[in-house]
């Protein structure tokens, strides 16, 4: 029993010896590693609090359901119905004339197309671009509400590709104009209208960029005018663009702000595959305004022109011309007869500003003085030896003159027209053709035409009905402004001496 108890104390023993060692080991090391990490809070706590201000901007509203519901409902779906002859449309058919006529069954057949527009008055008028309805022999307008109007075209521009029709109707919804000089790159906007023929579709985006020239309307014959033997570009293209979904069927549609307020008009996209990959364009409101008045007002667009030839001053050209700016609209020629002459513009001048606001490339400079009419006054300031100079341009129109071109009719021709019967053409060795069947004082008889004359062509356009002659005859007195209002008639008279004249419309 002795025995047992010795054992048990020695065993005891080493246990509290053992205890009392690891005690005294881990407080020596707990006291080494806590004291840097205090020292460490101590030192962080003592020095001085620095706060930085941060700037708090509520977040900026998106929720776009208002503006679409302001405006799905006022922009339209279009379908412009165009009748094609399979026959040939090429120049006078010499073969016919010589061989005889050639009585093919012409059936004409239809081809549509389709967009969009928008309506921007209660009783029914409707812009929408050019090339939705251009040549259109029949224009179908569908409302959101799937009513279903034929429209008539009430002008067109295609320097802007802006067109104006109208349907017959009271009480429409419509879309109030904004202010596209407000808008700014990364404000979002939405597009409304009708892709690939699905009706009422609204994408959103904001503005990527403002006053951008893509070329797309540098192509049109009817966007340039001789002046002193050089060709100047009467095009307008100061687009907004966006990046909101805009696919084939959208031309025409609106690109409306977060108010609901019409900003531009859906015109064009950039893609290699015809569908949306990016970007789209708009042409803003402040171009559309003036175009629609104009049409409304004179019943064509009335073009002012400074008379330059002008570019953006690109790194080759500062290099060549020695320009140590890189903002501005270089001048590379004077008109003759044109306000910019009559002002002191001279070549290598830099316009830099209209009347006070600047402007940096030439796309700016054109949508700003597309917004004046003949006769308006400009305050241009340009550099010229590095200086800067101020000019008042009286703006003239392409005839050089101030006077505001009004549509005069198709009565200024003097002439009445008659349709050939089937026999007569027969006779005539012909398969088309209108007859002139009777003169007084006008533009036909000034030009040296004879009654019976048969007209074959218009601006190399077959003449298959009066109807054809009226409408070649009306589309080119809208564009009176734009120095393209001349026919080209090319005929035969009864005895077969076949005749050439030009009608000069502008006079």
């Amino acid at each position: 029993m002795k025995k047992f108890w010795r054992n048990f104390l020695i065993v005891l023993s080493l246990v509290l010896l053992s205890a009392g060692v690891s005690y005294l080991t881990v407080s020596k090391l707990s006291d080494r590693l806590i004291r840097p990490i205090e020292q460490q809070s101590i030192n962080q706590v003592e020095q001085p609090l620095r706060l930085v201000k941060a700037e708090v901007v509520p977040a900026i509203e998106t929720d776009f359901t208002r503006a679409a519901n302001q405006t799905v409902h006022a922009v339209v779906h279009i379908a412009s119905k165009t009748m094609r002859s399979v026959g040939s449309s090429g120049p006078l058919d010499i073969f016919e004339y010589f061989f005889g006529y050639r009585d093919y069954n012409q059936t004409p057949k239809p081809q549509t197309g389709y967009g969009s527009g928008v309506i921007i008055s209660a009783d029914g008028y409707i812009v929408t671009n050019n090339h939705v309805i251009e040549g259109a022999d029949e224009i179908s307008v569908t409302l959101n509400d799937r009513r279903n109007y034929q429209a008539k075209v009430i002008g067109t521009d295609p320097s802007t590709d802006i067109a104006l029709i109208k349907i017959e109707e009271k009480g429409l919804s419509y879309i109030t104009f904004g202010n596209s000089d407000e808008l700014k790159v990364g404000e979002w906007v939405l597009a409304v209208g009708n892709p690939l023929n699905l009706t009422s579709t609204v994408t959103a985006g904001i503005v990527s960029a403002k006053g951008r020239n893509i070329g797309i309307l540098r192509g049109n014959n009817q966007n340039r005018a001789q002046r002193d033997k050089s060709y100047s570009n009467l095009s307008i293209e100061s687009f907004i663009q966006t990046d909101a979904a805009v696919n084939p069927g959208n031309s025409g549609g609106a690109l409306v702000n977060t108010r609901g307020e019409l900003v531009g008009i859906n015109t064009a996209i950039i893609s290699s595959s015809n569908a949306f990959s990016g970007y789209s364009f708009a042409v803003p409101v402040s171009i559309v305004k003036k175009v629609v008045t104009d049409i409304k007002e004179y019943g064509s667009v009335q073009r002012a022109i400074l008379g330059v030839d002008i570019s953006d001053i690109t790194p080759e050209l500062s290099k060549e011309k020695k320009i140590d700016v890189t903002e501005g609209v270089y001048v590379h020629a004077v008109g003759e007869r044109s306000g910019a002459l009559d002002a002191g513009v001279k070549e290598g001048d830099i316009v830099i500003a209209v009347d006070g606001e600047k402007v940096t490339r030439a796309a700016e400079l054109q949508e700003k003085i597309s917004r004046y009419r003949p006769g308006d006054k400009v305050r241009l300031t340009v550099l010229r030896d590095k200086k800067e100079l101020n000019m008042n341009v009286v703006l003239r129109n392409l005839q050089g003159s101030t006077a505001i071109v009004k549509e005069a009719g198709i009565e200024v021709l003097g002439a009445a027209f008659n349709e050939l019967s089937a026999n007569e053409k027969r006779q005539l060795n012909i398969s088309y053709g209108i007859r002139v069947g009777g003169l007084t004082e006008g533009k036909l008889k000034e030009a040296g035409v004879r009654k019976g004359f048969i007209i074959l062509k218009v601006n190399d356009q077959r003449i298959e009905s009066v109807a054809d002659f009226e409408k070649i005859v009306r589309d080119v007195q809208k564009n009176a402004g734009f120095g393209e209002a001349a026919l080209f008639i090319v005929g035969i008279y009864p005895s077969g001496k076949v005749a050439y004249y030009a009608i000069d419309l502008t006079q």
